[in-house]
């Protein structure tokens, strides 16, 4: 048994939907009662949460893939770096000290290198 309703809806509105009911050739009661289906039913959040849900799948796979190229392309550079090391030959006895001066002259500019290039807000 179906219950009467009357309702009153704007013209353009209305006008939407006589015109939407003889595109599809059905009633435009047909056409409200199929959209007050949809908008009252409990799926629709359902979907909603189902949507959401492949989308924090698809994220995450794409934040592993990321995370297994970054792991590859550290793997990679110590091979460089332990390659490259082991081919080039030592400094001669008669260079260590200028080497070494040159070292702490570099490594005494650090902190304020390291200052300089930390993001705002964070403390080093």
């Amino acid at each position: 048994m179906r219950t009467k309703h009357t309702f009153r809806l704007p013209p353009d509105l209305a006008g939407k939907l006589a015109d939407y009911a003889n595109r599809k050739r059905v009633p435009q009661a047909l056409v409200v009662e199929a959209a007050l289906a949809s908008h009252l039913s409990p799926d629709g959040a359902d979907r909603l949460e189902a949507a959401l849900a492949r989308r924090l799948d698809r994220m995450t796979r794409q934040i592993e893939r990321l995370e297994r190229h970054v792991t590859i392309s550290n793997e990679a550079l110590a091979l460089f770096i332990l390659f490259w090391l082991t081919s080039t030959p030592p400094l001669p006895d008669t260079a260590q000290p200028a080497a070494q001066a040159k070292g702490r002259e570099g490594g005494e500019g650090a902190p304020e290198m390291q200052h300089y290039c930390s993001p705002a807000g964070m403390r080093t």
